[in-house]
């Protein structure tokens, strides 16, 4: 498993999932390897897998890509091949120029594509041009294309002609609010509403800013999130914020305890993203029971239907549904249970990892090639 932080998942969806998946694979008798880069666990196996360490340039242009130009090139000299690597899972179609190696390695390889990426306004014109690139390049060199949204699978059937196969994240379920944690952050259950994303444009936090600060809320707004590259948006988001008391901006919450009790316990969680697949904050949201106010696009709609939340295009609408749900919180309740029933029944760890030991094992056996994705 390439491309990705690693393990333990500290960071964000991917590595969440390569835990998650390669822990139960392990668990299943599996030989699972994964490729990590930062801070070190202190042991070689983590949850039954495997771990190597390698370092990556730390620049955003270059981050991701370098360490798995270094973890394949690992791969080619040890010989992982030869030693019994089945399959390869690489994550990110941002990784495709390294596709060629892994195939070098005869090694049958799937490639998790991501969302899609080169809408993000953080890449310049060339790196949006890399990005499209990129996914060409994954659709040409991959043996299977994994797709965590019906609407990325349209967009490459729409774009490539290819086939993928449609593998979305799991949730986690959450039955309860940790109060502690919450009255230790000062707050109480039902008593705020919270915004939860990396302070990037389209995940539309000024939005979620905005929209709130034009609405007669009485409870306040929690602000969960940063951006490591993106000093002037955050300025901007702030400039939004500018002295409204109700608003507050905690930063980065790397507690995962107290970050899993303010979902549970906002009466509203504002979800901004509108760019990626099967958002894994949405489905943590939805896993605790919290009530979603989601930005209007198709990959929204689909992770929770027209039941578990309810959407808003613009500030105006989102401060119309922040003012109804101070209203009546009964009903943002009742939707908080409908996303958590949602999330339970289709969104299960356990399905995704068998769904990747399927995929792993069509690869293995050839049911899967390049010819494959295109039917051709």
């Amino acid at each position: 498993m390439v491309g990705t932080r690693g393990v333990p998942a500290r960071y964000g969806g991917f590595e969440t999932a390569v835990e998650e998946i390669g822990k139960r694979l392990a668990a299943g008798g599996h030989e699972v390897t994964v490729y990590c880069r930062g801070e070190r666990h202190p042991e070689p196996e983590y949850l039954g897998m495997r771990l190597v360490y390698l370092p990556a340039i730390e620049k955003k242009v270059a981050e991701t890509l370098s360490h798995t130009g270094l973890s394949v090139l690992h791969a080619f000299r040890s010989k992982i091949g030869k030693e019994g690597a089945d399959v390869a899972l690489l994550f990110n179609a941002a990784n495709a120029p390294m596709l060629p190696i892994l195939r070098t390695l005869r090694i049958p390889v799937a490639t998790h594509v991501d969302g899609l990426e080169w809408k993000r306004t953080k890449w310049s014109g060339t790196g949006q041009k890399y990005y499209r690139a990129a996914e060409a390049m994954a659709v040409r060199w991959s043996d299977a294309l994994i797709a965590d949204a019906v609407g990325i699978q349209d967009y490459y059937r729409e774009r490539f002609d290819a086939d993928t196969v449609f593998i979305p994240y799991g949730a986690p379920i959450l039955t309860g609010t940790d109060t502690g944690k919450l009255a230790e952050a000062g707050y109480e259950p039902g008593g705020f509403h919270l915004v939860v994303a990396r302070f990037e444009p389209e995940n539309h936090v000024h939005v979620a800013v905005d929209g709130y600060r034009r609405s007669k809320a009485t409870k306040p707004l929690v602000v969960v999130g940063s951006a490591p590259y993106a000093d002037e948006y955050t300025a901007q988001v702030k400039e939004l914020a500018g002295d409204d008391p109700r608003i507050t901006f905690m930063g980065g919450v790397w507690d995962q305890d107290l970050l899993d009790a303010l979902y549970a316990g906002a009466l509203t969680y504002i979800h901004g993203h509108s760019v990626g697949g099967t958002n894994p904050s949405l489905l943590r949201a939805m896993g605790a029971g919290a009530s979603v106010l989601a930005f209007d696009v198709n990959f929204n709609r689909e992770v929770l239907g027209e039941e578990a939340g309810r959407f808003f295009g613009d500030a105006a609408e989102l401060a119309a549904q922040v003012e109804a749900a101070e209203a009546d919180p009964g009903a943002a309740a009742d939707r908080g249970d409908a996303a958590r029933k949602r999330a339970a029944e289709r969104y299960v760890w356990d399905d995704v990892a068998a769904s990747y030991e399927r995929l792993c094992e069509d690869l293995m056996a050839g049911r899967r090639t390049r010819k494959t994705i295109r039917g051709k």
